[in-house]
């Protein structure tokens, strides 16, 4: 039922029709040419002050009075005569969530997302100027998920703006479903403990509400990049299924007029980065699989990553040191989704290749995959990374991606094998996902 659900929510995507984050959410028990549309740049800068209602009414309806002037949408140079300066990375911040989620996270409370939501809308209301950053997530104008940053600080605001697509003003006054992102950089550092999250959070810390699309970071956790990605990956993952795309933990690799998507661990991309090149469009985790295209998440410095045509073939990296998955084959939709959902690693499982928290299961998103694979006749392989009992250099890993492109010359994996590796392989497997995800599809095969 849920696989028929998603062939009805992913066709929905070729009409006007979108479905509620809360409608997606509960039906999951939890909740043309070759290229997308690019996001328009953004409009001439303005300067909004208390004599233009709609922006306060706007953070009125969120809790913050403006006690004196709102800036939207300044340009980097406009921020730094504000004082923005960029800051170094940061790391380490504690997360917290609330909701269902899937992945390793802290949680908070409903309480606790209230009271300080409302530590941090007072503060807002109480500081000078306020700095309101709007961009996208997923790029696709119409369909990614929009994000408006509400800050106290340019500094923070001018962080943010890079890891967002530009967007026309108003954008996300006009979205059904906008994240809001509230940034708190002179918050008392008691605030935490306040609110119950413990004495660790004094420097600075993250938290997030996926039903209220909320992000809060306090302190410095601004600067922790790799920190919002990730929350703001989990809290745009409803919006962007909704709208007919699949979140997934992947990469893009360009072959001339080719695009393959790639799921690999973060130390095989980490080992394989200088010999991919400019062939990867961005090393950031995070891209969506649309109908026509796949774009990705965050935008790169160089611009290089915009919406591409659909993948010519999707390939995941799986480590196996036995020899028991081949150096590269060609496997079905039902394969591909089993070991989309298995992620092996050496002996380690990781579940659609990430341990990011995700309110959407991995079992909902392999389900969308297998639709999405069928409906779209995109081809999937399977690539091993260990040859030989040693792990390949990036070098020969970029030729076994490239390779998939020449798919008539490549075997399926026919997974039935008397060879003791594997099926002492096959088994782990079964163990894993059917004690992890029991009575998933039937079609989901090794």
């Amino acid at each position: 039922m849920r696989v028929l659900f998603l062939k009805k929510l992913l066709g929905s995507s070729r009409s006007t029709h979108l479905f509620t984050i809360s409608a997606v959410l509960h039906a999951l028990g939890q909740g043309h040419s070759a290229h997308l549309p690019h996001c328009h740049p953004r409009s001439q800068k303005r300067l909004f002050s208390l004599d233009r209602p709609g922006v306060n009414w706007s953070l009125a309806g969120r809790g913050i009075i403006v006690k004196d002037k709102v800036f939207q949408n300044l340009s980097s140079s406009d921020l730094q005569k504000h004082g923005a300066k960029a800051v170094a990375p940061l790391s380490g911040f504690p997360i917290f969530v609330r909701g269902d989620v899937y992945g390793t996270t802290s949680t908070i409370s409903k309480p606790q997302f209230i009271k300080l939501l409302k530590q941090v809308t007072t503060h807002l209301s109480a500081v000078s100027n306020i700095f309101l950053q709007d961009g996208a997530m997923a790029s696709p104008l119409k369909h990614g998920a929009k994000v408006r940053v509400i800050s106290d600080s340019p500094s923070a605001a001018f962080s943010l703006s890079k890891v967002l697509w530009n967007i026309s003003d108003r954008a996300v006054s006009r979205d059904s479903s906008p994240l809001t992102v509230y940034v708190a950089t002179s918050i008392s550092p008691k605030t935490g403990e306040i609110v119950g999250l413990g004495l660790q959070t004094s420097d600075g810390f993250i938290a997030a509400d996926v039903e209220r699309s909320s992000l809060i970071l306090c302190g410095k956790a601004f600067a922790d990049m790799e920190g919002i990605k990730a929350v703001l990956t989990a809290l745009s993952s409803p919006v962007i299924l909704a709208r007919g795309g699949i979140p997934l933990s992947g990469r893009v690799l360009i072959f001339g007029d080719h695009v393959v998507l790639l799921f690999a661990s973060d130390e095989t991309i980490e080992a394989s980065s200088a010999a991919f090149g400019r062939n990867m469009m961005s090393a950031d985790l995070g891209t969506v699989l649309w109908p026509n295209g796949v774009s990705h998440l965050f935008p790169a410095s160089d611009n290089r990553n915009g919406p591409t045509s659909n993948p010519s073939s999707l390939v995941f990296a799986s480590a196996d040191s036995s020899g028991a998955i081949p150096t590269v084959a060609r496997i079905s939709p039902g394969q591909a989704a089993y070991h989309f959902l298995a992620g092996y690693q050496e002996g380690k499982f990781v579940p659609a290749f990430s341990f990011r928290p995700c309110p959407i299961s991995p079992v909902h998103l392999a389900e969308a995959l297998f639709v999405r694979l069928i409906e779209g006749n995109i081809p999937s392989f399977v690539v091993n990374v260990y040859r030989g009992g040693d792990r390949v250099s990036g070098e020969e890993l970029l030729r076994a991606v490239e390779s998939t492109l020449n798919y008539d010359s490549l075997e399926q994996w026919e997974s039935a094998s008397s060879d003791p590796k594997v099926e002492d392989l096959k088994d782990k497997y079964e163990h894993f996902i059917s004690s992890k995800f029991p009575g998933i599809c039937e079609e989901f095969i090794f």
